[in-house]
């Protein structure tokens, strides 16, 4: 009985030490699969089954540092040492965590102790060195190469591919793409299977911006491995980037890009991290009615969590997207929770402004744009927003006052025409109505309107508008009681336009106002002149509006007999 108890005892003894080793092995898989909380919950249970065993801490660790919960991180390898203090990597790990929270010197005395407790023969110290140098948010290529080669020097043999992928991903990180890849392939040729190596291949193409190339060897990764969740989220990252750098497909990339974040999200945790990366990618995609949803439900779910600066500032952005009444709300607070101005950044201050539009309060909206683009110029359009609300409002010397500042900071971006347009008809407006109050205006505003007239003209001359806008600032020009015919050339080059040079331009629907205005005013101002002449303009008004008013009332002034003159007396 008691060798039988013996044997049985030593069978436990195996059979426990396989399934540790199998756990292990999955656990590992995991991690390197993304699968965060699944690697997470395995390794909890082995540091709590084998707490002896340094190399569960270990892992455990390194799950919390690729989520960035560092201080969960130093607690499990502290432990780590205390339950197994002749396994090295849980100071390499805690090492890693010194360099995350900016203390080099402190980071050098674990590393030492590692490669102090470590045998002569055994690299992983330097292999994790090397990769913990490398995986700070400002790598310090020198350090981890330094390592990475010593690992490679003691892995005389070159039995573990995992060294040759971290000199892959540091050269990577470094645009050095040919030894980027002559280290992937020596890793894929010490062991083929290793997908992650051949996923940092296209992710290396992708940051070349060779994105054919990317994508075809992501697809492959994917056709041998369609679970493999990596994968998918580098495609992802592919297709949003290439959308980004290829603007008239960029609908189809976008989409592309959601559609396979999203798989990537099924296959791996639906972590925070994660989610939080495809709220960014809806927010690119502008699928603003996804994204409002999305945020609304990471906030409630995740309502402490560190990153919630982002989810909060993404939630505000879609909700101004889709002009929601609570857009200004959530972006008031937004600014209230946000005091340390540091961390704002030119967008949200773009859409206070924005948010400001939709509520009706110009003013506010129009110093928040300016900050906006004293942070990042590109955001310089959205004056042409701030400009069109005051015109709409009819506040017309405040709304040229913005297209003139559109115009300077973007002279040539998309929608700097109509800017030109709207700054004359701005200017033309502000006058008209400031004469009419007998405010007695500068015309200087004319001015500054016929000069904005002259220039679409020139860049734009088949836009029509441009012609009409400027005979009728031209009329506000001119002598109001003996009239020079200011307008006329205008009138007539518009004329010229539609049923000259470009007749079709004529026949739209859209142009029957502007021709009969046209008509009219040139039937009047030939009038004194050319009575003929007038008589076929008022006709050809007619024609277009048989019951227009002022080309009837011209046409019945020029068939009125002439007043007689009083006879002399003799």
């Amino acid at each position: 009985m008691t060798k039988k108890a013996i044997t049985l005892s030593l069978g436990l003894v195996v059979m426990g030490s396989a399934s540790f080793a199998q756990n292990l092995s999955d656990a590992k898989k995991a991690i390197d699969a993304e699968q965060y909380a699944k690697a997470t919950s395995m390794l909890k249970s082995l540091v709590s089954s084998q707490a002896g065993k340094g190399e569960n801490y270990f892992n455990l660790g390194d799950v919390y540092l690729h989520n960035e919960y560092v201080d969960s991180a130093k607690a499990v390898f502290t432990k780590g040492v205390a339950a197994d203090p002749k396994y090295a990597l849980n100071y390499v790990g805690l090492g890693h965590v010194d360099l995350a929270t900016n203390n080099a010197a402190s980071a050098k005395t674990n590393f030492d102790k590692a490669i102090g407790l470590a045998s002569k023969k055994d690299h992983t110290p330097y292999l994790y060195i090397g990769k913990a140098y490398l995986e700070q948010s400002k790598p310090d290529f020198a350090a981890a190469l330094t390592s990475l080669t010593k690992a490679d020097e003691v892995d005389a043999a070159d039995k573990d591919p995992e060294t040759f992928l971290a000199l892959g991903d540091l050269y990577a990180a470094q645009k050095k793409n040919s030894e980027a890849l002559s280290n992937y392939l020596r890793a894929l040729n010490i062991n083929e299977g290793l997908v992650r190596a051949k996923v940092q291949i296209g992710r290396m193409y992708k940051e070349s911006r060779a994105f054919p190339e990317s994508e075809t060897q992501l697809k492959e990764v994917i056709t041998a491995d369609p679970n493999y969740g990596p994968a998918y989220r580098e495609i992802a990252e592919l297709y949003m980037q290439w959308a980004n750098f290829e603007p008239a497909h960029y609908d189809e990339k976008s989409k592309q890009a959601l559609e396979n974040y999203k798989k990537y999200m099924d296959l791996t945790d639906k972590s925070f991290d994660t989610r939080l990366r495809y709220a960014q990618f809806l927010f690119y995609a502008k699928d603003f009615k996804a994204l409002e949803t999305e945020t609304a439900d990471i906030a409630k779910l995740y309502p402490n969590n560190q990153k919630t600066l982002v989810i909060n500032r993404l939630q505000a952005y879609s909700a101004a997207e889709n002009k929601s009444p609570e857009s200004l709300k959530l972006l008031t607070d937004f600014f209230a929770k946000n005091a340390d101005t540091s961390r704002l950044i030119a967008a949200d201050y773009l859409y206070l402004g924005k948010a400001q539009l939709v509520a009706g309060q110009d003013s506010l909206a129009l110093k928040s744009i300016r900050t906006a683009i004293s942070k990042d110029s590109t955001n310089v359009e959205a004056l042409e927003d701030v400009g069109k609300a005051l015109y709409t409002n009819k506040k017309y010397d405040q709304a040229a006052a913005v297209y003139k500042d559109a115009i300077k900071l973007n002279p040539n971006g998309k929608g700097s025409l109509t800017n030109y347009y709207y700054l004359a008809s701005a200017d033309y407006f502000d006058y008209a109505n400031k004469d009419r109050d007998k405010k007695n205006p500068a015309k200087t505003i004319l001015v500054e309107a016929d000069s904005a007239l002259a220039h679409l003209n020139k860049v734009s001359p088949e836009f029509t508008l441009a012609y009409i806008m400027r005979a009728r600032v031209a009329r506000l020009m001119d002598d109001q009681t003996n009239p020079k015919g200011l307008l006329v050339p205008y009138y007539e080059q518009y004329l010229d336009l539609v049923t000259v040079k470009k007749p079709e331009l004529g026949a739209a629907e859209a142009e029957k106002r502007n021709l009969v205005e046209a008509y009219t005013n040139l039937g009047f101002a030939y009038t004194p002149t050319d009575k003929a002449k007038a008589g076929d303009y008022f006709k050809k008004a007619l024609a277009i509006d048989p019951a227009n008013a002022n080309a009837l009332a011209g046409a019945k002034q020029l068939a009125a007999p002439a007043a007689k003159a009083p006879s002399k007396k003799k």
